[in-house]
């Protein structure tokens, strides 16, 4: 056993580049690094109050998208709080209070491994983004709502019975619930990007809630539901894929910002442009002619076309008709009155 172990921590120093029987790792000024800071530098100390900004953590985080980057979901989640503590009321008859936790950025694997059993998990399907999101009511939650709406008295704390299934009486009463806060969800959303947040199922195991690979990064959105003495959290999961069609507007700081838009400069270039000069033609006639015919010309060879003097003529802009018009004479020259304007893809004018 002896001889195994020696060399494992053989090759685990020839791993980290040290000579064998070097156990201490040196930093670039060529100090020797005691165990302590090789633990703070890889992330490993348990008196770090924050592992995730240290060493080994943070790349092991690095791939988490932050919510930050789409400051529109503050205020969307802000307007559902508002909209829920009006709606809950109305559905409760109690006094509701409603807090926003926080919002972060969590891969759903350990998001969905994290969710304190029993539990409700409510998956949702965003019909305009036709992709899904996840809502769950924990257990506390469950137990007030349905002691409030079955007439509980006030102040007392809901009774709760561990270690049975919800039944079908508790499912539906919370369905009810998760109705009510996923048409405030329309509502909120409804300013930026119109979306109909519609109830799927409700499941009570982690595994048959999976929406998406575990390896992907979603917004949690945690928020804490208060009425009188009972209490109990509602969270909100959608995977940045469900949010990826209004991306774009998720990423405004206010509401209707416009990117990359300068009315200064699209002035300025809309006066350049109707100063531009271009070539307008006025094709008089047109003619098929074999290359056989063509190859036979001479000089004075003459081409007869079937154009007559009170014919339209078209003008063009390089392969682009314009504008239909009449020939005629002025100061001995030919001229043309423009008569009428070509929309782009109509059939054009008159050809001969």
């Amino acid at each position: 056993m002896s001889d195994v172990s020696d060399n494992n921590a053989e090759e685990i120093e020839a791993a980290a580049g040290l000579a064998p029987g070097d156990t201490d790792l040196t930093d670039e000024e060529g100090r020797i690094l005691d165990q302590d800071e090789i633990d703070e530098l890889l992330g490993f100390d348990e008196d770090a109050e924050d592992l995730q900004s240290t060493g080994i953590m943070e790349l092991i985080n690095s791939a988490l998208v932050n919510y930050e980057r789409l400051p529109m979901l503050d205020i969307v989640f802000d307007r559902l709080v508002r909209l829920m503590s009006t709606s809950l009321r109305n559905l409760t008859s109690d006094n509701v209070e409603i807090s926003l936790d926080h919002i972060s950025s969590v891969r759903f694997g350990d998001y969905l491994n994290s969710i304190p059993l029993p539990a409700m998990l409510c998956i949702f399907k965003a019909e305009e983004w036709d992709d899904h999101g996840l809502l769950v009511v924990d257990s506390a939650l469950v137990y007030s709502v349905v002691d409030v709406l079955l007439g509980g008295r006030r102040g007392t704390s809901a009774m709760r019975v561990e270690g049975r299934p919800f039944t079908t009486i508790e499912t539906t009463l919370i369905e009810r619930m998760v109705n009510v806060v996923l048409g405030d969800m329309t509502s909120a959303f409804d300013p930026l990007s119109p979306v109909n947040f519609r109830l799927e199922r409700i499941e009570t195991n982690p595994r048959f809630a999976t929406i998406t690979q575990g390896n992907n990064a979603g917004v949690l959105v945690r928020m804490r539901i208060d009425m009188g003495d009972r209490s109990g959290r509602v969270e909100v999961m959608i995977p940045y894929a469900t949010l990826e069609p209004i991306r774009e507007l998720l990423l405004q700081m206010f509401m209707g910002e416009k990117f990359g838009q300068d009315s200064i400069w699209e002035n300025h270039l809309t006066n350049e442009l109707y100063m531009t000069d271009i070539e307008v033609q006025a094709i008089l006639g047109e003619t098929t002619v074999s290359l056989h015919d063509i190859l036979n010309w001479e000089p004075g060879a003459t081409v007869m076309f079937n154009t007559r003097v009170e014919d339209s003529v078209e003008l063009r802009v390089g392969e682009h008709p314009m504008f239909t018009a009449k020939t005629g004479q002025r100061q001995g020259r030919i001229a043309v009155n423009v008569e009428t304007y070509i929309a782009p893809g109509s059939s054009g004018g008159k050809r001969s």
